[in-house]
């Protein structure tokens, strides 16, 4: 065991501190990503979640995130069944209304927008998400029955068995989802047969994203290049890992939320660096006769700096397992409370890597102190 590790292990609460502040460094920036990424992944859970393998969207449509909706000509669904590997294809289509609750007691009305998902309720129908259970199966059978997430209840002014109004016509809440929020909007799920009968499917000769199954989920990319290679601009097809990817990426890249996690960034890189650095510099200071006794027994002013930086880099090494358990924590009570979190592996690398240069940095700034470690200074 090296002379940093052991130092780092019998004296630990003197380097709670930094690995504290690596670790709140290291969750503020998480957090953030895991919250933003949890808000797509709950705006498109309907599709993350179905028994698609790929995903045909118009031409020039590089992601479902404030794209502006598009549409398909209906004609290319019947094109797409003429792959050999294509086992079903259904249209995606989704809309939205004004939605007034019928409140009891006096209370007052919700009034509010809400977007509107479909989903087909044939049992194993390739838009029908995997976690969508029997019950709420059967129930959404019922003409002008919904679904509602858990967590957008009380935003509605609802809940199971009520009535409330959409576009003026009237709908029941029959099933209750859990992780299915949207931040933007509050969102119902309905059947393809009860959002007809409502008047919100597309019309005009066209259609909304197609969901595509087929044979050999494994051959998926195989299957997309070869329906983007016959597309001739038409459409493009993507998976359904790259089209998440892509949704998560159109987020991360909007303006505001770029400045945000900037800004954090930067803040938890100032927080970390100073903390860190401070503590080290307190640590090693409350250890100078033991740094000046080494000097006395001839170990040269380079080696202890290369102590004192290997000892850095193991405060960095448990700050990031500090900041993993922080995430943790973090993301368990997010999806105890019905909000979706996601980590995307660049970001998580990205911040790990982080974290180490801070631990290295504030080891740098700290090795200033190692010049009051006189040998001298033992004798008096």
């Amino acid at each position: 065991m090296s002379l940093a590790l052991a130092t780092l292990l019998y004296e630990w609460r003197r380097y709670t501190a930094a690995v504290v502040a690596l670790a709140f460094s290291g969750l503020l920036i998480l957090a953030q990503v895991g919250m933003f990424t949890g808000i797509v992944k709950g705006a498109t859970a309907t599709i993350d979640r179905s028994r698609a393998d790929i995903m045909i969207l118009p031409a020039k449509m590089e992601s479902l995130i404030n794209s502006g909706g598009g549409s398909l000509p209906a004609r290319l669904q019947p094109q797409i069944y003429m792959h050999p590997e294509v086992v079903e294809v259904a249209a995606f289509d989704g809309d939205g209304g004004r939605w007034i609750n019928r409140p009891k007691d006096g209370k007052k009305a919700v009034t509010t927008y809400v977007n509107v998902n479909m989903v087909d309720t044939r049992p194993g129908a390739v838009n029908l998400p995997t976690d969508f259970t029997e019950e709420i199966r059967t129930a959404l059978l019922e003409p002008y029955s919904v679904a509602i997430d858990q967590s957008q209840l009380g935003r509605l002014g609802v809940k199971l068995g009520d009535a409330a109004s959409l576009n003026g016509k009237t709908v029941y809440v029959r099933a209750i989802l859990t992780g299915y929020p949207d931040v933007n909007n509050a969102s119902v799920t309905m059947s393809r047969d009860t959002m007809r009968m409502m008047g919100m499917l597309t019309k005009g000769g066209k259609t909304g994203p197609l969901m595509v199954r087929i044979k050999d989920p494994a051959r998926a990319e195989i299957v997309r290049d070869q329906l983007n290679a016959d597309a001739k601009g038409a459409y493009k097809a993507w998976t359904r890992q790259q089209l998440a990817e892509a949704n998560e990426g159109a987020l991360m890249k909007e303006q505001i939320i770029g400045i945000f996690l900037g800004f954090s960034v930067f803040l938890g890189f100032l927080i970390g660096v100073g903390i860190t650095s401070q503590t080290l510099r307190g640590a090693i200071l409350s250890s100078i006769k033991e740094f000046a006794s080494l000097r006395a027994l001839g170990v040269g002013m380079g080696s202890l700096r290369l102590i004192v930086v290997e000892l850095s880099f193991w405060v960095g090494l448990v700050g990031l397992g500090a900041t993993a358990l922080f995430t943790g924590g973090v993301y368990l009570l997010a999806t105890r409370g019905g909000l979706p979190m996601g980590f995307p592996a660049p970001w998580v690398i990205g911040v790990s890597i982080l974290l180490l240069v801070i631990s290295g940095v504030s080891g740098l700034l700290a090795l200033g102190v190692l010049k009051k470690s006189q040998p001298a200074d033992l004798l008096r």
